[in-house]
């Protein structure tokens, strides 16, 4: 069994890194083996053709896709599905083999632990429509930061690994990213509550378009993918 986990696709536009991959090692994944996208899916995405096309290419991959979710999705939509239990943590099954790992849930996947955290702020939501391709459900309530809380501890705080859409405060800023004028304050100083709290091996996150290793724990994806069998 393996993890293949990779940054942002946004739909179609980066999503060929998938079809190349998968394409280059053709026979060496089955549905027991998962592909992790770190947010900004497209899954229920802003425009119906490239949504479509989007499940389709993911729908053909030999694994199962399991996604969280980052700013760029229409998330209304997205939490219209009904919330279901897989691998001791909430989901939305999307469709058979495509699956939205929820905000703050922790899954045990045949022996290996995740927790995971999706949501960030838009940059870019001045040139964009509440209510057709930005939502203010982007970020997290208070509601979720506490159920994460709430299921780390039940699990000690330890975990094998972390997966999030944005990252934790003191990597955004290794990365050049500060909070002058960001409206995910609040989710990166989460986030990096944890960081300091919990026990686990990797951190993986997409969000910043760049791919990048911080002090060997801290893995920014965009166009790599990163195996972990």
């Amino acid at each position: 069994m393996a993890f293949i986990i990779t940054g942002d696709t946004h739909g179609t536009l980066d999503i060929q890194k998938l079809i190349v991959f998968f394409d280059e090692h053709e026979n060496e994944y089955t549905d027991d083996d998962y592909l992790i996208i770190c947010g900004d899916v497209g899954v229920c995405g802003f425009n119906p053709d490239d949504e479509k096309e989007t499940r389709r290419i993911l729908r053909e991959l030999p694994v199962t896709v399991l996604f969280i979710d980052g700013n760029h999705e229409h998330h209304q939509r997205l939490n219209d599905y009904p919330v279901d239990e897989w691998m001791g943590g909430k989901v939305h099954v999307i469709e058979s083999g495509i699956i939205h790992l929820m905000r703050g849930q922790v899954y045990n996947i045949k022996g290996t632990t995740f927790f995971t955290f999706g949501g960030a702020a838009s940059i870019d939501r001045n040139v964009r429509i509440e209510g057709f391709d930005w939502f203010p459900e982007e970020i997290p309530t208070r509601a979720e930061y506490e159920e994460g809380l709430d299921n780390l501890d039940k699990c000690d705080y330890k975990v094998d690994y972390i997966i999030s859409h944005t990252a934790p405060r003191e990597v955004a800023a290794a990365l050049g990213y500060g909070e002058d004028s960001t409206d995910e304050i609040a989710l990166r100083r989460y986030l990096q509550q944890i960081a300091d709290e919990a026990d686990y091996e990797k951190w993986f996150f997409g969000h910043f378009h760049e791919d990048e290793i911080i002090e060997d724990i801290f893995y920014a994806l965009y166009d790599e993918l990163i195996v972990i069998e």
